[in-house]
């Protein structure tokens, strides 16, 4: 097993030091007096988390739990520990380390008060050798008190003179106040997860004992490579030297003349390709840093998911005074990646691409087409949340052919080896700072604390070649400063400049002081920047609406609730980046059943409803029936809109079936999108990504997910890794002036030539003359990441029986794989139906399904007819990862299905309960 650069570092540090306790191994205990309650803790914990442990809760995702364990929340919780295991002497400083605390603590130490804390995201460490030295307890007693999040929250918004926003700005989802407390976001509520607002240790901690004679013990390290002269969000040369700067945060005292030396290894093969000694050596305030030219000759280029290889290094930094005091190993990968926001340059012009401003990644100097998801916080506990679980879900994410992730903002910042899994699998992590939704605070105090949130988390990221970009919060321009300007606009240059004043002033010198190799942008969703001044102590300028008309600028979202637009290429926004877009659908009833009574497994009852969180209550309204029904009202109407809606007598099988319909129209709408954003790319806008909303599910419920609570896919997932394959044939619907466009579509970085072929079917899989499609395949080329028009028809001048007709467009085509060796034949089917499946005359396909144990596979055939929407289901007890789902297959066609177990509690007897059906079974009761 790797041990990842995070868990070395800290054994690498912890030999040097004189003495480390690892709190995580001290007998915690939890209590509340008030309410008599003490049961056994752990750390890294939470208070819910102990306490369904010791059974004095049931599951908090059970049911109604989320309003039923509000009380947990609202309740102060200790957690206390002897500590055994240290030394007591004049000749040592003990240090009490706390890598996170969640959130509002009060620290005592030997019955002595230590500290306060209040923030969730900062490293605490403070010096308690006095209170060791006096101390009368055998073992010493650590005691840490957590405030209620909640009721602080509302007691800060209340104090005298508090900053207040113009109504409908600061967006509520259930405990209100979020904004005044530097905690996770999405645990006082969110549309897609519950409002738990946990309390607890939720990170590692450490007791830290250093001998007075310059012992140091590492607390943090920032490794930083990028090209020699490279500014950050501007494109670097890619033929300078590598720079690396490495810059050590310590407990103790660096001595005079200490000095750094590296050492770089290649991780696959353990052999050195480099050593020396740092130059410019500094020391101050607890850090030393130093940096280093490196012959870029020596090393290969990190490239992410399908576009090269996942080249990594260990780079140990030895912190030396007359011998080796600190080490310090990360692991890292040599590359340059840049958000390039730059205007538009005469070249481009000439090549047809609209003026404005560019918004798209360059990796190692190469733009490319991010496909993507967005990532949320995994679970409402993150103590539950492990490596492993990171593991699998990244592997679903590249099996998914997905290269990119924007880790959104309002969850928490990733633990390190979140960024390691990324690293291995080739995953860009757009990241941001957690704040969105809302407008903060700009006191002194609030500003100085993000400071330091900011410092340490860049500092502790920087390394990971899979850090894609730092963007400031989630939706601050495009919603915040939006909402203030249409609705009270004599407060906005105020408004604005206190959002300048956090998400320029300090987060710019957090970001560019720490790191030269990462862009930043202030918000998630924006126009960009006017313009950059490196000579200006805040280079970025931002543009906002001083925008030209004519010219495209920045990244768009999309969110359309009325399902009758759905399919209609008119109404998607054109820019040249699409970072968020979707449509929420029910989970499997496999899923539900993890989580809800037997008796509650109906499409409305009150437990499915109140578990939909769209729409919000944007209160602690228990009974939020009115605001929750609208999204299942969405989701009813968007299927009885497009698809055969079921109506069978089992009333299980029906829930099943209903659930599954709203992930069939939530992800035939996000293929509809991403095949137009991945058209743009050769469309004046020049789009070159597509991150759709979202990724994974925090519990069990109606979401955007594509990715159920366990890691079952839904149906978006397997349609999105279908729609991200690298060339792809597409048709463009525009309902508005009925022309159906087809086009051929590559994200190769070189030129793509192939055939593409059509024909119309009757659902009974009988050929239909046509004059609106080409009778023999036409030929196309499509240019470097580029889309080519290869057929257009007018859906309204179809001469035929449109409910019993589908066309299937098939490509064949040689292109060449980034950083491939040899060029590859790429093949693609995709249809479209002139009419909404609903009104289909659909038959049933004759579904044979088969599996082969030799071959870990199984075969699907299509035996009477057309089969659309085929899917393989498979029993509770298991995760599977098929290698397609939710196809399409003609009469008389054959799928080989392989598959991947992710878990299995079964014993293997889960394909024994493996069906196969298509939407043709809506039809049936």
């Amino acid at each position: 097993m790797l041990l990842h650069t995070s868990a070395l570092a800290v054994l690498l540090a912890a030999a040097l030091a004189q003495n480390v306790v690892d709190l995580s191994q001290s007998s915690w205990t939890l209590q509340n007096p008030d309410l008599n309650i003490s049961v056994p803790g752990s750390l890294p914990s939470q208070a819910h988390l102990d306490l369904y442990a010791a059974q004095v809760i049931g599951d908090p995702y059970y049911g109604l739990n989320d309003f039923n364990l509000r009380w947990v929340a609202e309740n102060n919780w200790t957690y206390s520990a002897p500590v055994s295991g240290l030394k007591n002497g004049t000749d040592s400083q003990t240090w009490l380390l706390f890598n996170g605390l969640d959130t509002f603590t009060t620290i005592a130490f030997c019955g002595q008060y230590v500290a306060g804390t209040n923030n969730q995201f900062r490293q605490y460490y403070f010096d308690v050798s006095n209170a060791l030295a006096s101390c009368s307890e055998s073992p010493p007693v650590l005691s840490i008190n957590f405030g209620s999040a909640p009721k602080i929250a509302n007691q800060l918004a209340a104090l005298p003179g508090q900053e207040t926003w113009p109504y409908g700005v600061e967006i509520a989802f259930e405990f209100p106040n979020r904004e005044f407390v530097r905690k996770e976001g999405s645990d006082f509520g969110w549309d897609w997860g519950p409002a738990f607002a946990p309390a607890g240790p939720w990170q590692p901690a450490y007791v830290v004992q250093l001998a007075q004679d310059g012992a140091v013990y590492v607390r943090n390290a920032d490794f930083d490579l990028y090209r020699q002269g490279q500014l950050n969000n501007l494109p670097p040369d890619q033929t300078k030297p590598w720079i690396l700067n490495a810059s050590i945060d310590v407990l103790g005292t660096v001595p005079n003349g200490a000095t750094l030396k590296y050492t770089i290894t290649d991780s696959a093969s353990n052999s050195t390709t480099g050593t020396g000694f740092l130059s410019n050596v500094t020391a101050s305030n607890g850090t030393i840093t130093g940096t280093a030219v490196l012959d870029p000759s020596k090393y290969q280029l990190w490239w992410p998911n399908g576009m090269g290889a996942q080249n990594l290094y260990n780079i140990k930094v030895d912190v030396v005074h007359g011998s080796t005091i600190a080490s310090v190993t990360k692991r890292m990968g040599f590359r340059t990646i840049i958000l390039n926001e730059g205007v538009i340059t005469q070249q481009q012009l000439d090549q047809g691409i609209a003026p404005g401003n560019n918004w798209h990644f360059e990796i190692n100097g190469h733009e490319f087409y991010a496909k993507g998801s967005n990532f949320i916080p995994p679970d409402a506990f993150w103590p539950r949340v492990n490596q492993s679980r990171i593991q699998s879900l990244f592997e679903s994410v590249v099996a998914g052919r997905q290269n990119m992730l924007r880790v959104w903002a309002t969850g928490a910042y990733g633990p390190d080896y979140l960024y390691d899994v990324a690293d291995e699998l080739g995953i860009l992590l757009w990241s941001e700072f957690e704040f969105g939704d809302c407008l903060y605070p700009v006191a002194a105090d609030f500003l100085a604390n993000v400071r330091e949130e900011a410092v340490y988390n860049v500092r502790r990221l920087n390394h990971h070649p899979s850090l894609a970009l730092w963007a400031g919060g989630n939706e601050l321009e495009s919603l915040e400063l939006a909402i203030i300007n249409e609705t009270y606009p004599d407060e906005f240059d105020r408004f604005q400049h206190e959002y300048e004043e956090l998400f320029l002033d300090v987060l710019v010198p957090a970001v560019f002081g720490n790191s030269h190799s990462i862009s930043y942008m202030p918000s998630s969703t924006n126009n960009g920047y006017l313009y950059l001044n490196f000579s200006q102590p805040i280079p970025i300028v931002e543009r906002y609406n001083n925008v030209t008309a004519g010219s495209i600028y920045g990244d768009t979202d999309y969110y359309n609730y009325n399902a009758s637009e759905a399919f209609n290429i008119s109404g998607y926004p054109i820019g040249r980046f699409a970072n968020e877009f979707g449509f929420h659908s029910m989970p499997s009833l496999q899923t539900w059943q993890q989580a809800i009574s037997p008796d509650d497994l109906y499409f409305n009852s009150s437990t499915v409803v109140l578990r939909n969180h769209h729409y919000p209550s944007q209160d602690l309204n228990t009974s939020n029936f009115d605001n929750s029904s609208l999204g299942m009202g969405e989701m009813t109407w968007a299927a009885q809109l497009y698809y055969p809606t079921p109506n069978k007598t089992n009333g299980l099988a029906n829930f099943s079936a209903w659930c599954h319909t709203t992930q069939i129209f939530q992800a035939d709408f996000y293929k509809s999108e991403i095949q137009f954003y991945r058209a743009g790319s050769g469309f004046p806008n020049r789009q070159l990504g597509s991150l759709y909303w979202q990724l994974e599910d925090i519990w069990q419920a109606p979401t955007w997910a594509g990715i159920e609570y366990d890691g079952r896919w839904k149906v978006l997932h397997y349609t999105a890794k279908d729609i991200y394959n690298p060339v792809i044939i597409a048709p463009l619907n525009n309902i508005t002036t009925g022309e159906l466009s087809i086009y051929a579509i590559s994200d190769l970085w070189s030129n793509v030539s192939g055939t593409a072929s059509f024909s119309w079917l009757s659902w009974n899989g009988s050929p239909i003359p046509s004059t609106s499609i080409p009778s023999k395949a036409v030929s196309f080329n499509v240019g470097a990441i580029n889309s080519t028009l290869v057929h257009t028809l007018k859906t309204s001048e179809l001469n035929m029986n449109t409910s019993d007709s589908v066309l299937v467009m098939n490509i064949t085509a040689t292109g060449t794989l980034p950083n491939a060796a040899s060029p590859t034949t790429f093949t693609h089917a995709n249809l479209f139906t002139p009419t909404p499946l609903a009104y289909a005359g659909l038959v049933d396909p004759g579904l044979h399904l088969s599996h082969d144990s030799s071959t870990s596979s199984f075969t699907v055939t299509a035996t009477k007819g057309v089969s659309v929407w085929t899917w393989l289901d498979y029993p509770t007890g298991v995760v599977v990862r098929l290698d397609s789902n939710g196809f399409y297959l003609r009469k008389g066609e054959s799928m080989s299905v392989g598959y991947q177990v992710a878990s299995d509690y079964t014993g293997g007897k889960w394909v024994d309960g493996v069906t196969v059906g298509s939407l043709w079974n809506n039809t049936q009761p």
